[in-house]
């Protein structure tokens, strides 16, 4: 991982391609104005910032090598609202990686169960293209996706490409199903039971609304998963992202520096701490 220079100075970036992945989800495609080009692993997120409107912390979504730079975005906020009307050759500013990374190299050798709720499947993406670029050094590879509707679902054709691989139990479902779904229907965590992994062997990394990782959390250990093998990925109110203003503090723990990428007996008790 290269650390940025200047941890708290946003470079140059300008937006080369926008995807509107869903109603309120969309993926820009950046590329560097200068030299400022770090490398990052799987799971770290940047800082972006909208010039005259603010900066908000966004997982990168791309593989970790052989892509573009991707961020994938609700608009949801005072910042990503605007942020989606903005047009494609737009210059931003960005500032990172930052944060702690999925375990992958520590994860080969065993099965590894991927949970991801709604948009936590854009931080956990670079984590599937790397397990899957290094296929042969994993066990069982499970990927088990929820959201709210079928509209709602995220890299639909990269999912698909992903099941036909045939290397990959793929189990995705909705809260809210229309007559055309054939997949499943209710909450990521039933999933859980049915999944077709070897818990004692399992490494498992979690993304999603903080409640269904709890949830997530809670099922896998009933599998029979090591608690040290579980690890949850946080977004509370990130501001500085280098530990300073202590605005994401939760429990002992900054969020943007000790996380995201925490494993789950570090957030024993935790969990139910509202943000602040």
């Amino acid at each position: 991982m290269s650390a940025p220079a200047e941890p708290t100075l946003p470079a140059p970036y300008r937006i080369v391609a926008r995807r509107q992945d869903s109603a309120d989800v969309f993926t820009w495609t950046v590329e560097p104005l200068g030299e400022h080009a770090p490398t990052f692993l799987p799971g770290q997120f940047n800082m972006l910032y909208a010039y005259g409107i603010g900066e908000v912390p966004v997982s990168i979504s791309s593989a970790a090598a052989g892509e573009p730079l991707l961020h994938t975005i609700r608009a949801v906020g005072s910042v990503t609202r605007p942020m989606a009307a903005l047009p494609v050759g737009t210059v931003i500013g960005l500032r990172g990686p930052y944060g702690t990374a999925w375990p992958l190299a520590e994860a080969e050798g065993g099965d590894l169960v991927i949970v991801a709720g709604g948009l936590g499947l854009a931080p956990l993406r670079p984590a599937i293209l790397g397990a899957l670029a290094r296929r042969a050094q994993f066990g069982r590879l499970c990927l088990l996706y929820g959201t709210r509707s079928p509209a709602d679902v995220l890299f639909a054709d990269q999912l698909a490409a992903w099941r036909a691989r045939g290397d990959l139990e793929l189990r995705v479902t909705v809260d809210r199903a229309t007559p055309d779904w054939t997949d499943e229907v209710g909450v990521v965590t039933r999933l859980i039971a049915r999944a077709g992994f070897d818990p004692a062997r399992t490494t498992a990394f979690v993304c999603g609304p903080e409640i269904m990782m709890r949830f997530a959390g809670e099922a896998l250990l009933r599998r029979g998963v090591p608690a040290a093998a579980i690890h949850l990925s946080l977004e509370r109110n990130m501001k500085c992202a280098v530990g300073y203003c202590g605005h994401c503090q939760l429990g002992p723990h900054f969020i943007c520096r000790d996380g995201p990428v925490l494993a789950w007996p570090r957030l024993a008790g935790l969990l139910d701490v509202a943000e602040l």
